[in-house]
């Protein structure tokens, strides 16, 4: 049992299933039998609900009782805090990308300042 939030919400995406079904749910809410259809080729609707109580418990979605509906709506919070952990290491890479490139940048140019100087090299 997954107990950090973090680590829950980024098991719930692993699945391409689930990253489908909140795909959809990023259109506008959606009750179960909308939520399942386009996969009830491939898995039982029982299977599908699996997959939602786990978009569930990582906070991902939320369900509400209307009648017989249980419609579903994305939780963008949840969202949001995987999106400013992983913000975090993309500042990094991009940092360590942009030193990289000003590196190469001047090896390039010592390269071309060299050939120049010494005349074209075989």
């Amino acid at each position: 049992m997954i107990h950090d939030h973090l680590s829950q919400t980024f098991a719930a995406l692993a699945d391409p299933t689930r990253r489908a079904m909140l795909a959809r749910l990023s259109k506008g809410e959606a009750n179960v039998t909308e939520i399942a259809k386009p996969f009830l080729k491939e898995m039982s609707l029982p299977a599908v609900t699996k997959h939602l109580k786990v978009l569930e418990r990582a906070g991902l979605i939320s369900k509400s009782r209307d009648a017989q509906r249980r419609p579903c709506r994305l939780n963008g919070e949840a969202m949001r805090n995987a999106a400013e952990w992983m913000e975090q290491y993309r500042v990094f890479w991009e940092e360590s990308f942009d030193r990289l490139d000003a590196y190469l940048a001047t090896v390039t140019a010592k390269k071309k300042a060299k050939r120049s100087t010494n005349g074209p090299t075989k």
